[in-house]
């Protein structure tokens, strides 16, 4: 029954995925990768999650002890995307997955997608926790910023428009490896 179109695996039933969560994702980075490229090529992809970014700052920091809040947030975001591209370098993304199941080149392309996706979506998420911290810091809420204003300051940083290619490169990898996730992971 097993070799009948792959739909049942080693005794263990039908794989049942979670097709809404994948499609989820994947419109989430098709989002983040379209507005990534909107930059990249010196347009603006929307200013909403920023300006809803700076609003929730603002906020925060009106609030008593507000500054100290809003650093923990920045900090745990920054911690967030350090712990990420951290367990996409050590592979631990692996252990989810059924990699005994995988052709030696498919477990190939799937460690490869895995970490610099993750590597690149850590960065996002770090780079977004600086700017929090630095608007808790100077007490700015407009110094916080959402997705595209974190990837226009990538850009405009020294490497400028390679460091939001790779970036964008590696987004585009990290929905290749979602795709990966779905089909491979384990129940």
């Amino acid at each position: 029954m097993a070799g009948l179109g792959g739909g049942l695996r080693r005794g263990r039933g039908p794989r049942r995925g979670r097709p809404g969560r994948v499609r989820g994702r994947a419109a989430f980075y098709g989002f983040v990768c379209w507005g990534t490229a909107v930059c990249a090529a010196g347009g603006r992809s929307g200013a909403g999650g920023d300006a809803a970014s700076r609003d929730w700052t603002a906020a925060a920091l009106r609030l008593p002890g507000g500054r100290y809040l809003v650093g923990a947030a920045g900090l745990a975001l920054l911690g967030v995307g350090v712990g990420v591209a951290v367990r996409a370098v050590q592979r631990r993304f692996l252990r989810k997955l059924d990699t005994a199941a995988m052709r030696p080149p498919v477990r190939t392309a799937v460690t490869a997608t895995g970490v610099a996706g993750n590597v690149a979506r850590g960065a996002v998420f770090a780079g977004a926790g600086v700017f929090v911290v630095v608007a808790a810091a100077r007490f700015d809420p407009g110094r916080a910023k959402g997705m595209d204003d974190t990837l226009r300051a990538f850009a405009a940083s020294g490497p400028g428009p390679w460091l939001l290619v790779a970036v964008a490169a590696g987004l585009v990898l990290f929905g290749a490896f979602s795709l990966f996730s779905a089909r491979w992971r384990r129940l």
